[in-house]
């Protein structure tokens, strides 16, 4: 029988939570109590309310629990290096819990933890893969990949952006619910071509709303957005193998404006990509190739 773990991707609002045995999950759980809600000496507790007692086994972990600000800090692995470096760091505690490590750049500066888990695990689900990976999110990354390891990175506060804009600016009077994958194109068309737009279109979002009553707003903000960051990250995909890890309409809306450019996107579940990420940081703590 092959041995039994759990695999844990903890982030700054979230904790998941997967009772494994070998590379297959048994059962799983999920909770709001994030690294960002927690003080240090709380995490043992809130994994074990989602984590009981008869998961057996030690738990690898990704995410910001390995922050500074997290159960313990897990130093960063300086780029070029594979996605899941040598060593994990134990939490403090009777749970044998071994948090994955993060990785950092220094020109220009940038870091990121739990992407690199989800790197491992799209490698580990496509071998010999080469090119660049986009993980949208609140901070999006743009990661170049070649020969297994992770050469460089960028972020993009995007969808940090997006958030603030949309519900603390005055464009939060004009963001319906609908949607318009024609507005969110030509949106990104305008700021990929002519980034420098990017402030004076931003304040026409609200204009038109209040001159001709438009409801595709909340569309236009995304591609404007997302329109600055393909150009900010152009040296990235241009020409590049692209993949776009997570399943949800955000990672679609990457995948649409790529292939606007006529860059194609393939994409990929991020469950899933990290879960095999995680496994394979089992099997590396094991001793297994």
């Amino acid at each position: 029988m092959s041995e039994r773990w759990v695999a844990c991707d903890w982030g700054t609002s979230s904790l998941r939570v997967w009772a494994m045995e070998g590379a297959t999950a048994l059962d799983e759980a999920h909770s709001a109590r994030g690294m960002g809600t927690l003080a240090p000496e709380q995490f043992a507790e809130a994994l074990d309310e989602v984590a009981p007692a008869e998961w057996s086994g030690p738990v690898i972990a990704c995410g910001m629990v390995g922050a500074r600000q997290g159960w313990v800090e897990a130093a960063y692995a300086a780029v070029p290096c594979p996605p899941l470096p040598d060593g994990l760091t134990r939490a403090p505690g009777a749970r044998e819990v071994l948090i994955i490590p993060g990785l950092s750049q220094s020109d220009p500066p940038d870091v990121m933890r739990g992407e690199e888990t989800q790197v491992a695990g799209f490698l580990a689900l496509n071998p010999g893969w080469d090119g660049v990976l986009c993980l949208p999110g609140t901070h999006t990354k743009w990661v170049h990949v070649s020969a297994g390891e992770v050469v460089s990175f960028r972020t993009a506060m995007t969808g940090e952006m997006f958030a603030l804009l949309s519900t603390r600016s005055v464009l939060r009077h004009s963001m319906e619910e609908g949607w318009s994958d024609e507005a969110f194109l030509a949106a990104a068309d305008v700021t990929l071509s002519r980034p420098e737009r990017l402030l004076s279109d931003l304040f026409a979002l609200r204009a038109g709303a209040l001159l001709t009553g438009a409801g595709d707003a909340r569309a236009r903000l995304s591609g404007l957005l997302i329109g600055a960051e393909l150009a900010a990250t152009r040296p990235f995909w241009l020409g590049q193998q692209v993949a776009v890890i997570g399943a949800d309409a955000l990672a679609r809306s990457y995948v649409t404006a790529l292939d606007a450019q006529g860059a194609p996107a393939t994409q990929a579940k991020g469950d899933a990509v990290t879960l095999a990420g995680l496994t394979a940081a089992w099997r590396r703590w094991k001793g297994e190739t």
